[in-house]
């Protein structure tokens, strides 16, 4: 996934580009044009947005399943894009629940890659791409504790087995 994302992210030309990121930090030091990190609990993306900036491409991982209405936080995804601006979305799948009590966060959602796109269309979104990742070491190394990556764990995906899902979109105007 980070692969992916990466690539795509490098494949907009990230130094004419003004991005949001959403509740991290991995894609700051990219060498966008402009950086903006929107983070809970200032920046609630479940909550109806007022006054907000737009920008070429918004950033949103691992946040979704975090979030009490994924319908209202993916039309505001859409929201602060601008007309032709691209959304990257990813979100875990075959994980543990994952609580966030330390930010008042619940773990709510897992989406399917169907379900993705399906969440992102229902907001106005264009999909370019859903794509996912797992295989049944990495779902059985999940139940217990986080599993780290070891160079002898098997890097193969089975496409009924993903640990995370993601995907690209457009927003059409």
């Amino acid at each position: 996934m980070n692969e992916a994302v990466a690539a795509k992210i490098d494949s907009l030309g990230p130094a004419t580009l003004r991005v949001a990121e959403i509740s991290g930090s991995a894609h700051r030091g990219r060498g966008w044009k402009a950086y903006t990190e929107l983070a809970y609990p200032d920046f609630d993306l479940a909550a109806p947005l007022i006054e907000h900036d737009t920008f070429d491409v918004v950033v949103c991982e691992q946040v979704l399943e975090h979030v009490v209405d994924p319908w209202l936080a993916a039309a505001n995804l859409r929201k602060l894009a601008i007309a032709g601006g691209t959304v990257i979305v990813s979100t875990p799948f075959l994980i543990r629940i994952h609580e966030l009590p330390r930010y008042g966060m619940g773990d709510y959602w897992r989406f399917t890659p169907r379900g993705l796109r399906t969440l992102l269309e229902s907001a106005g979104l264009e999909v370019e791409s859903v794509d996912s990742w797992g295989n049944r070491d990495c779902v059985r190394g999940n139940f217990d504790r986080w599993s780290a990556r070891r160079a002898w764990h098997a890097m193969r995906n089975e496409p009924d087995l993903p640990v995370q899902v993601w995907a690209v979109a457009t927003n059409p105007g």
